[in-house]
């Protein structure tokens, strides 16, 4: 039987802007702790702050985005999905391997045609 080997994720959340600053406080803490409390550690923690949505979600056109960098093993990312799809006030929720952790999260400005 072969171990699971920890990777580096990348992990991207957006929360419904409506929400108070303490609810929005709260759900980060309880989507690090789901990570931590299950093995996993996290690297580093963008705050992205609120931007307006591409398109609209459950009626929403604004979100607050956070990115996480997390060490964890694969088997966790799915227990983590589980949890998200019952959370309430978290939009969208995208969790990917990384090779490297961003030290600096730049947007590039769009070129006019």
């Amino acid at each position: 039987m072969s171990k699971e080997q920890e990777n580096l994720y990348e992990g991207i959340y957006v929360i419904a802007a409506n929400v108070s600053d303490d609810m929005r406080k709260s759900l980060v803490e309880k989507i690090k702790t789901g990570i931590e409390s299950n093995g996993g550690e996290i690297v580093k923690e963008h705050d992205m702050g609120r931007r307006r949505l591409a398109y609209e979600i459950n009626k929403h056109r604004e979100g607050h985005y956070l990115l996480l960098y997390f060490k964890a093993l694969p088997s966790l990312v799915a227990e983590l999905w589980s949890e998200y799809q019952i959370t309430e006030n978290l939009l969208r929720y995208m969790t990917l391997r990384a090779d490297e952790v961003m030290e600096k999260i730049e947007f590039k400005a769009l070129q006019e045609i």
